[in-house]
């Protein structure tokens, strides 16, 4: 089997179970966090001469990446930007909003989000393994998702590919959404995620 092909069989299986990722950074980092109080030792923290301030810090990356993940389903284009997990679904191709200055602005969400969370672990270890492993895990779901806006949109996602960058944002090029803010969709899709999110942070 070609690369691609495999590549594109593999992001699919990762697709229907990406909603595992945060629970596993869920019991993992919970386990990190607890385990300097039972087995109290020096830590590569102590380097950092303001602890609340990196912790504060921590936070507010994991806050920008819940934002990121709200503001992209809410201006979301019916059908689109789902939490399906069965199959793609695309009846239209994003591209205004965040949309406009990244090709992948949920999953850009979902790493500042656990990254956060991965932060206030405070175990060096951990958020090294937590950043290679996003990205092997993300990379292959990208790769299938793309491969289905291709076959589905042809020309018109590849066109509008090559002036949009996959996770690295553009601000310059932003747009604003034609439709208005969807709240309940947000709620509807993210009460879980903002449930996770606050568990890892309290």
């Amino acid at each position: 089997m070609a690369l691609q092909e495999e590549l594109e069989i593999q992001g699919n299986k990762l697709f229907k179970r990406r909603g595992v990722w945060p629970l596993s950074i869920l019991v993992v980092g919970l386990a990190l966090t607890i385990r300097p109080y039972i087995h109290p030792e020096n830590t590569w923290l102590e380097m950092i001469p303001n602890i609340k301030g990196y912790d504060l810090f921590s936070i507010i990356i994991g806050m920008a990446g819940l934002a990121i993940r709200i503001l992209t389903i809410g201006y979301a284009v019916p059908n689109t930007s789902g939490r399906n997990t069965k199959s793609q679904i695309a009846d239209k191709i994003n591209t205004k909003g965040s949309y406009s200055i990244v090709r992948h602005p949920l999953y850009v969400g979902n790493f500042l989000m656990w990254l956060g969370v991965a932060l206030l672990t405070h175990n060096l270890w951990f958020i090294v393994a937590f950043i290679l492993l996003y990205w092997i895990y993300y990379e292959r779901i990208i790769f299938a998702e793309e491969q289905f806006l291709r076959k589905k949109f042809g020309t018109s996602y590849i066109e509008w590919s090559k002036k949009v960058n996959c996770v690295i944002p553009n601000f310059l090029r932003f747009q604003k959404p034609d439709n208005t803010f969807n709240f309940r969709k947000v709620l509807r899709q993210e009460k879980m995620a903002l449930l996770h999110y606050f568990l890892c942070t309290l």
